[in-house]
């Protein structure tokens, strides 16, 4: 055989060998498996069938799909589920992985308008800023009209008013520059209600600690500048802990690594809690009421002392969950207390 018919036979299988993978790659599109998604409401009503949906779609792709038939229920507002009163499932899920077969019935339920969380961080910390400056500049309609746009002659009355703007101006600040925040959404009912929880609590204590008939702390200047130096400590402590946090990449989204302290000193806290950021806000919060001496503001404290708890508890299972080489001396907010 000379060289040419060599070439041609070549040829010829090599023409062959490509047709018999095109042949497999069209055999494979003709038996790919799509799913059918029929979303109904809770009570059973149709709202829409979804046709040759991808067995990789999340529900997050459902959800937008959705939203094209029904713009007002953007992907946010919705929560789908595989029963009428069955747990929501989440946006990352994929569709093949899930209990169904390739067609498929999920109930649509409607969370109501929601907002995102800077929003509602700027939203909770707005509010109490200003609200307190109502009071501290005194104006008419709030206490009596000989006190209307007056002054009050104790300096810790300037001092508090400082601390608190100060306070809520950093909180400010870091929901615009600094907290990562992840993608979830809170209805506007709940934003409403932890609205009036933190603007309640300002005008509350900001009515008693500038009233005209307001008397200083007990021990005088010790105790007000004792506490002003714990609560700068503080602060500074929050916007270090949040800062690392940040350059970490796990501030409000899921852990990504252990936190460890760094040469900033405010960060040698994590040698002891998992969540020093909730330490030093209450620590914040507990010089404040120690410089004012005021009923409700340590009231205000020990709520949130609460709620802080809760957090940094669900956190620290979260970490000791994520990485089998978390450290065992941490504790969730209180060097080891608790």
């Amino acid at each position: 055989m000379d060289l040419k018919s060599l070439f041609v036979v070549a040829q010829f299988i090599k023409a062959r060998c490509a047709h018999g993978m095109t042949a497999g790659v069209a055999k494979k599109d003709k038996n790919y498996i799509f799913y059918e998604v029929e979303i109904q409401d809770s009570k059973k009503l149709k709202l829409c069938y979804l046709d040759k949906v991808e067995p990789t779609a999340t529900i997050g792709d459902i959800k937008c799909l959705l939203h094209k038939y029904y713009p007002k229920w953007y992907p946010a507002r919705q929560a789908l589920t595989l029963h009428p009163d069955g747990q929501s499932l989440k946006d990352d899920e994929v569709l093949e992985n899930l209990p169904v077969g390739t067609t498929a019935t999920m109930f649509f339920h409607d969370l109501g308008p929601q907002l995102g969380w800077t929003m509602v961080f700027l939203a909770e910390c707005i509010g109490p800023l200003f609200i307190y400056l109502l009071f501290f500049l005194r104006l008419p309609n709030i206490y009596e009209p000989e006190n209307d746009y007056t002054t009050s002659p104790y300096s810790v009355v300037m001092l508090a008013c400082v601390c608190h703007c100060v306070h809520y101006f950093r909180r400010l600040l870091e929901t615009i520059f600094i907290h990562r925040f992840s993608k979830g959404t809170l209805p506007l009912h709940t934003i409403m209600r932890n609205c009036l929880y933190y603007w309640g609590f300002a005008a509350w204590l900001a009515y008693y600690i500038n009233h005209p008939l307001y008397t200083p702390p007990s021990y005088g200047n010790l105790q007000v500048y004792s506490a002003l130096v714990l609560f700068v400590l503080c602060e500074a402590g929050n916007f270090s802990i949040n800062l690392a946090l940040n350059n970490l990449g796990c501030n409000g989204l899921k852990p990504r690594r252990i936190p460890y302290p760094n040469r900033n000193p405010f960060t040698w806290l994590f040698f002891f809690v998992s969540c020093p950021n909730y330490t030093y806000e209450v620590g914040t919060w507990l010089s404040f009421s120690v410089m004012t001496q005021c009923v409700p503001v340590a009231l205000f404290t020990l709520f949130g002392f609460i709620q802080m708890t809760i957090w940094a508890r669900g956190k620290h299972r979260t970490y000791t969950r994520e990485f089998t080489d978390y450290p065992e001396l941490r504790s969730a907010i209180i060097p080891l207390f608790l």
